[in-house]
Formats: C-alpha cells, sequence, structure tokens
C-alpha cells in the first residue's frame, strides 16, 4: 500500500495531509479476479479509506475493461473515489475516463495531472453541464505535474481558463512524489494567475470536502 500527500495544506492549515491509499500493482494486481477486487475494495472501504488509485499504463489495464466499471460501480455504492492516472501516457486516456464518469455518475473520480499536456480536452466540461441529465459533476481533479510544467510557460493562461472551465471546485493541488516535491507543487500554484480564495479551494478545500474530513 503506498501513501500520498494530497492536497497540501497552507501555512495556517494544520499539517495533516490527506492520506491516499492506493491500491497498485501490489494490492491489487491487474488483470486479476473480479472476485478478488471485490474483496480488496470493500476490506478498503471498511477501513474507512476514501479513495484508491489506479494506474491503466503501470497496471497494464484497459479503461474500457467491463471489470473495471464493475470496480469502479462498486466502489461508488461504498461511498470510495477512485483516481485514476491521466497524463494521457495512454492513447485515448481523457476520452475513455469520461465516457466511463459519465456512465457511473454515482461515483466520484479524480483525474491525476488533469490530462497532463494534453489538459485542454477537458475544456468539454464546460459544455457537458449544459446537456440534460447528461452530466453530474462527479469529476474531480489533481494537478499535479502538469502545473510544475505550465506555470511561467507559455501555456500558463490557458491552463488557468481550464481550471476555471472545469470548475475551481472540482481542482485539487497533489504534488507527483517520489518523482517531483511537494514544495514544487506548491510553488507551482502560488505562481498561477489565480486568487487568494481559489488558490485556497485547491490547496485545501475541496479535497476536505470532498473526503470528508471534518476534523
Amino acid at each position: 500500500m503506498r501513501y500520498g500527500s494530497w492536497p497540501a495544506p497552507s501555512r495556517r492549515e494544520p499539517a495533516r495531509p490527506v492520506q491516499r491509499p492506493s491500491p497498485c500493482s501490489d494490492t491489487l494486481p491487474w488483470p486479476c479476479s473480479c472476485q478478488a477486487a471485490t474483496d480488496e475494495l470493500k476490506r478498503l472501504a471498511g477501513l474507512g479509506v476514501k479513495a484508491i488509485k489506479l494506474h491503466p499504463h503501470t497496471q497494464k489495464f484497459d479503461i474500457t475493461d467491463p471489470k473495471v466499471r464493475a470496480l469502479c460501480k462498486l466502489a461508488g455504492e461504498l461511498g470510495v473515489a477512485v483516481l485514476f492516472d491521466n497524463f494521457n501516457i495512454v492513447p485515448g486516456d481523457s476520452q475513455h475516463l469520461f465516457n466511463l464518469a459519465v456512465q457511473l455518475p454515482k461515483t466520484h473520480f479524480v483525474f491525476a495531472h488533469m490530462g497532463g499536456m494534453d489538459f485542454r480536452f477537458w475544456n468539454l466540461l464546460f459544455m457537458a453541464r449544459t446537456a440534460k441529465d447528461f452530466f453530474f459533476d462527479n469529476i474531480h481533479f489533481d494537478i499535479s505535474a502538469t502545473a510544475v510544467l505550465v506555470a511561467d510557460s507559455p501555456l500558463e493562461a490557458e491552463f488557468v481558463w481550464t481550471i476555471r472551465n472545469v470548475g475551481i471546485d472540482n481542482v485539487m493541488l497533489g504534488s507527483a512524489y517520489p518523482q517531483l516535491s511537494l514544495k514544487q507543487a506548491v510553488d507551482a500554484l502560488e505562481k498561477l494567475d489565480l486568487s487568494a480564495q481559489e488558490k485556497r479551494k485547491i490547496r485545501w478545500d475541496n479535497a476536505n470536502r470532498l473526503f470528508g474530513d471534518k476534523r
């Protein structure tokens, strides 16, 4: 079981980052039997875990596999969010993830890296919200790694525009540790042309609301 610190608290907030238990290849080997995955997910939910992480590239599975849909559906029923890597290493990554989330409106998804350098795709959420009974705002993002890449770059303004289009309330800060440090993530967020209130939501409030930490 691997853990990641997410999101980063500000100096005025208690130093208690949300812990993100990640059932990766050592806990949910893929492909695995449906029963093994189901049992592990139920075990984690029983321990109070708020989110699981799945990585299509590292774990070598297809997002469109019916077993993946079944597991994500169960996660929603158990009140567990599902975090997917979304750096677009796998072709069609964002498109498949969007379709999965639309099919499972009762499951909350967090798409890490917000599409990486293909972040523009997620501006479609602006239009998805205009379709009646189609999209139920169950998609969230962390901007780990991508924020570090685009801060102080020619793409920064477009990245900020995308963050606002997907909804400030749906965006969280992540570190992509151990590849990148938490300090790099925080520093990158501070460089983005966002208000102090928007940054606070990304840094703390949104994850606190999604994962139900009432302390």
